[in-house]
């Protein structure tokens, strides 16, 4: 799991660069990312109901936060860990 990618595609999105987060959709190693991230853009460039692509941006969103949740609990259960053993 890497952070820096979760951070990269929100402040992407918010900052409507649709060229950065297709790079990022091809680089990153999470493949729900990618796959979140490619329904958002289809949505973005080929739909014309604007409900399609805000629910593909809140789905994006969603799982973003979803994953940095989760990221930092376990890098606070990896912090706690090192604590107990030392």
């Amino acid at each position: 799991m890497n952070i820096v990618d979760y951070d990269r595609a929100l402040y992407y999105t918010h900052r409507s660069q649709w060229d950065n987060l297709l790079i990022l959709m091809v680089r990153t190693k999470d493949d729900m990312l990618s796959k979140r991230i490619e329904r958002l853009l289809h949505a973005y460039h080929f739909s014309h109901d604007y409900s399609v692509i805000e629910r593909n941006l809140y789905s994006l969103l969603r799982y973003i936060d979803h994953a940095n949740d989760v990221g930092k609990q376990t890098e606070l259960d990896d912090h706690h860990a090192y604590i107990y053993m030392t």
